[in-house]
């Protein structure tokens, strides 16, 4: 086993251009939702060449479409494919899926980039451009551990399952529309931009809106009135103890460095129509933060039971209580045990690159993995050589030493946890 872990290693330090530059091609192609061809074609082109089985399909049906965890701004993915390629194992080996998705949000006001956004320019070591860190970067890491293992001549045990998806940025019905399709496995492997920590928890979230009724009335006699401005500072006041009440009884260590583990966060809020009238509806719109061991159904609840209470805080929330809707984007939260062996493996593949052990820590934002975990029933780790803190930013990054060291890390697990099969690869020719 050393032997080989000596060959991956070798082999990345030497192909670091070729890593590169397939990173470059993917951050050029702005692979946002609707325009993911392009970049599902390179990617395509990799897996042939690497002589992976590949599937493509445009994730479309009734299946998908019914199913009580999809959620999309989107009616159709036409043009807009998955694409998974399968290394096969000799048999008797476990398998492992790699999950990465290839769609990118939008790069924003331009002028707050200092190049443009999908330049894939190298400075000082890091390679900007939108999608490198979230998470292109990471998907290259696969696929670079997926070829070392292949150049190498290491043949294995078991199945691997490298999977490209879109829509993750939506709610994730390309990792569900895999699922659905078929693919599971012994465990999987997410790389996130983690900064390379380990997370074996995802928080899951929900977007949900509240409606605040008032009642209209000339601003000169407003007290003939009642804001839904005024009455929406009260409901704001109430969720935010809500989140508090909820932090509390989060006792998980590997929440320690996180200053809310689950957050609810007011993003948006819209009301009046007129400055000299007293406005009769606010709308509230947020994000709730669900923890990796509670239900979104139970998260739900809390919030419809805390809500409930506010007529006894203000009489009028009696005769006009507010209306909450959960719409847009959900992520469903996922966990692994940590003494799982697919932590322990990871674990030990970590150490033997970067001779310490690696921070693990829960993720303070949801993943695909929570439908890996939840309707796939894979067990699933998110560990990625991005940073959260450049996702979704202008001059977005990501240090390219790190995306080799994740490759090599995730390599060494798949040897470990796959197993390297005596079958000799000439053999099989």
């Amino acid at each position: 086993m050393k032997d080989n872990n000596q060959k991956i290693k070798l082999w990345l330090k030497n192909n670091q251009s070729k890593g590169i530059r397939l990173l470059q091609k993917l951050v050029t192609e702005p692979s946002k939702q609707g325009c993911e061809g392009t970049s599902q074609a390179i990617i395509v082109e990799k897996c042939r060449e690497l002589g992976l089985e590949i599937d493509i399909w445009e994730p479309n049906g009734s299946k998908l479409f019914n199913h009580p965890y999809f959620v999309s701004p989107r009616t159709s993915f036409i043009d807009s494919p998955n694409v998974v390629g399968i290394l096969k194992g000799t048999g008797n080996g476990r398998s492992l899926i790699l999950n990465g998705h290839i769609d990118v949000v939008p790069e924003g006001d331009d002028s707050n980039w200092t190049a443009d956004p999908f330049s894939a320019k190298i400075i000082d070591g890091k390679l900007y451009g939108r999608g490198s860190t979230d998470m292109k970067g990471g998907n290259v890491s696969l696929l670079l551990a997926i070829e070392s293992i292949k150049e190498c001549e290491i043949k294995l045990k078991g199945d691997v399952i490298f999977q490209s998806v879109i829509e993750e940025e939506s709610g994730g019905s390309g990792t569900l529309a895999s699922i659905l399709r078929g693919y599971k496995a012994d465990g999987a492997i997410i790389p996130e931009p983690t900064n390379m920590k380990i997370f074996p928890k995802q928080q899951g979230s929900l977007w949900f809106k509240v409606s605040v009724y008032g009642r209209s009335a000339h601003g000169g006699t407003r007290y003939e009135g009642v804001s839904a401005i005024e009455k929406s500072m009260i409901v704001i006041k109430e969720i935010l103890k809500l989140e508090m009440t909820r932090n509390a009884s989060i006792s998980d260590s590997l929440y320690k460095n996180t200053p809310i583990p689950v957050p609810i966060n007011i993003g948006k809020i819209s009301g009046g129509s007129w400055p000299s009238s007293v406005p009769d509806l606010v709308t509230i719109e947020g994000r709730m933060g669900v923890a990796p061991d509670e239900s979104i159904e139970n998260a739900k609840e809390e919030m419809l039971k805390w809500l409930d209470k506010l007529e006894e805080i203000d009489q009028w929330f009696k005769k006009h209580p507010v209306k909450l809707e959960w719409f847009g984007a959900r992520w469903v939260p996922g966990t692994i045990d940590l003494d799982h062996d697919l932590m322990t493996t990871l674990k030990h593949s970590y150490m033997e690159v970067k001779n310490e052990p690696p921070i693990i820590e829960a993720s303070p934002w949801g993943t695909d993995g929570g439908l890996l975990s939840a309707v796939g029933n894979i067990p699933t780790i998110v560990f990625g050589p991005g940073t959260t803190e450049v996702a979704h930013y202008p001059n977005e990054y990501i240090e390219i030493n790190r995306m080799f060291e994740a490759a090599e890390i995730i390599a060494l697990t798949i040897l470990s946890w796959c197993e390297v099969s005596e079958v000799q690869v000439d053999s099989l020719n």
